[in-house]
């Protein structure tokens, strides 16, 4: 005789069955959502990199001194390293403040402090500190050293 109870699934075993696939789908969905939150854009971390070289480049390129640049004085007339201290700008923008397209979410901040080096004493070396961040999320930090020639 047939037996009608081994012949497929239940509505209510179909019904659990897709339950259960459903919720392993959503905690697989929000583990692999917090994961890229957290990582950083390759191409971002590269343009944050790229930006701060570039900068630290251009302040290194100037002669020693640690005197700040006066308020409202544009990048281009900085004559020395000091000048770039508490520089700040939201966008990224060239040497003679031409904004740089597609870098507008970028911010950037340089430091120029007095800091002693082993055998240098402190008041002929400056440290510099670049920081790029990107949306106030990412951020990338340079380090650099400048003493008296």
């Amino acid at each position: 005789m047939w037996n009608r109870r081994a012949a497929g699934v239940t509505l209510v075993e179909l019904v659990v069955a897709i339950v259960i696939v459903a919720v392993a789908l959503a905690g697989m969905v929000a583990v692999f959502a917090r994961g890229d939150r957290a990582s950083v854009d390759p191409v971002v971390s590269q343009q944050m990199a790229m930006i701060a070289e570039s900068m630290m480049e251009e302040i290194l390129l100037k002669p020693y001194g640690n005197a700040a640049a006066a308020p409202g004085v544009p990048r281009s007339a900085y004559t020395q390293v000091g000048n770039y201290d508490k520089y700040q700008s939201t966008g990224v923008f060239d040497i003679e403040g031409n904004a740089v397209p597609g870098l507008a979410q970028y911010k950037v901040y340089v430091e120029v402090v007095d800091a002693g080096l082993a055998q240098v004493a402190t008041l002929e070396s400056v440290k510099i500190t670049v920081r790029v961040t990107h949306d106030d999320a990412a951020s990338f930090v340079l380090t650099g050293w400048r003493t008296k020639p």
